[in-house]
């Protein structure tokens, strides 16, 4: 039984392991990045305590109604001392033997007091809650922006992690197409060694080179191991399932626009800009704030209350409800803070000219990085054009170097420096296709798209 479940079990083991593995192309990428990514997460947090923000701003200027119910025992009420004239009268009243102290002393309070009501409190004017509340806005809308900025901030940074996977595996593409080719050459000298028409010596230098191939496509393996797992990293993919890019330079390589490479621009395409936008305005905001706080406050106020007093909760008759109803206004005028409100404008005018500052660096960045960008993507194009005309020249040398090889007019000699010459060319055009390729995403990325 052991016997028959074993073929099964070993096909059920290679399913799941061929399975489980992830393909993904850099759109791919970018958005499982955009979904599993901590810092939007946060992001998301922070726009939701800015909805949150303009709620309380706003309740803070609607009316304010409160309940109240209340009840005191008094254990011992407080007593007040009468006027000379009432307690003479008094003592002349109190029979015999009565302290004139204690009969001139009387308390008003009963011993049961309940008290039950409803107040009202709103805003008539405060120049200071209008512009909290407009604040309150703009930073909901600057918390979205910064949403935006993280998520642009996200895909430069796997675009980052994924292009260097791409170097690598089209690296291992052109080592499988050469072993490829000096295996099959070698199959032929082989061939011819043992009919005597040349020494093991020939043999010996194609073995060499195929070890050496094989040595740098293990090597580029490795690489291409720990760069996924950067990758990996910049996505939040587990690091202990498999990820395979699966798009190559020559789909993703396409040419520049005239309008990327010599366009107007506009700053605000880069969402840090945005950004900056959006804290000045909220540096403006907290200024006017500040200068509202010199403006008087008017607020209105109504109240209704009912209350209960007695020496007794019940069957006293001389207990009673009075109720009670109250409205009015309430003006606040600062006079006098000791310039600390003086100090603290001058302190958000101090803010907003940093923040000027900053922004206008950030502009000025942004002309150094579109202009560098555009300088370092043309040099590539022209590299990756010397290249590939480097790269069809060594491959006809190679080629016509092999059929002398063949024929017996060529030494290994020149065939090896013919191969030597073709591996070199064919990593520095492909270095060349990467370099293109990079120049192209971070012109792009200074452009804000």
């Amino acid at each position: 039984m052991l016997k028959k479940l074993l073929p099964t079990v070993f096909i059920l083991y290679f399913v799941i392991a061929s399975t489980a593995q992830t393909k993904m192309s850099l759109q791919d990428a970018i958005d499982y990045a955009m979904e599993h990514n901590l810092a939007i997460k946060k992001s998301l947090l922070d726009i939701a305590d800015a909805d949150a923000q303009v709620e309380e701003r706003r309740s803070s200027g609607l009316p304010q109604i409160t309940g109240e119910v209340g009840y005191n025992r008094y254990l011992q009420t407080p007593v007040q001392v009468l006027p000379e004239a009432f307690a003479t009268l008094i003592e002349l009243s109190a029979p015999p033997g009565t302290d004139p102290e204690t009969s001139s002393q009387v308390s008003f309070i009963p011993k049961h007091n309940i008290s039950a009501g409803i107040n009202l409190q709103t805003m008539i004017f405060d120049g200071s809650f209008f512009t909290a509340l407009k604040a309150a806005k703009i930073y909901k809308n600057y918390a979205a922006e910064e949403l935006e900025a993280t998520k642009q901030n996200i895909r430069n940074s796997v675009i980052d992690a994924y292009l260097p996977a791409l170097i690598i595996k089209e690296n291992e593409t052109i080592l499988t197409k050469n072993i490829k080719n000096v295996t099959e050459l070698r199959y032929g000298v082989n061939e011819t060694y043992k009919e005597g028409f040349i020494e093991q010596l020939e043999v010996d230098r194609l073995d060499l080179t195929l070890a050496n191939l094989a040595t740098t496509k293990n090597n580029l393996v490795r690489q291409e191991e720990i760069v996924v797992n950067y990758l990996k990293l910049a996505i939040g993919f587990p690091v202990s399932e498999k990820l395979i890019v699966t798009d190559d330079i020559t789909t993703l390589l396409v040419e520049a626009t005239e309008e990327e490479l010599t366009g107007v621009y506009n700053y605000l395409d880069r969402r840090n800009v945005r950004v900056a936008e959006m804290g000045l305005q909220l540096s403006e905001l907290n200024m006017e704030y500040n200068k509202n706080l010199y403006w008087p406050s008017l607020g209105f106020i109504a109240g209704y209350n009912y209350t209960f007093q007695g020496d007794k909760l019940f069957g006293d008759p001389n207990s009673f409800w009075a109720p009670t109803a109250v409205v009015g206004l309430s003006l606040r005028v600062p006079i006098l803070d000791g310039l600390g409100k003086n100090a603290k404008l001058e302190r958000q005018r101090l803010a907003y000219e940093i923040a000027q500052n900053q922004k206008d660096q950030l502009t000025h960045l942004i002309d150094i990085e579109i202009d560098n960008a555009r300088k370092q993507y043309q040099a590539a194009t022209e590299r990756l054009t010397n290249q590939k005309k480097n790269l069809a020249l060594a491959e006809k040398i190679y080629n016509t170097t092999k059929i002398k090889y063949k024929e017996g007019v060529g030494t290994s000699l020149e065939l090896n420096q013919a191969e030597r010459d073709l591996f070199e060319t064919q990593q520095n055009y492909t270095q060349a296709l990467y370099e293109v390729l990079v120049a192209k995403m971070e012109l792009r990325k200074a452009l804000g798209k």
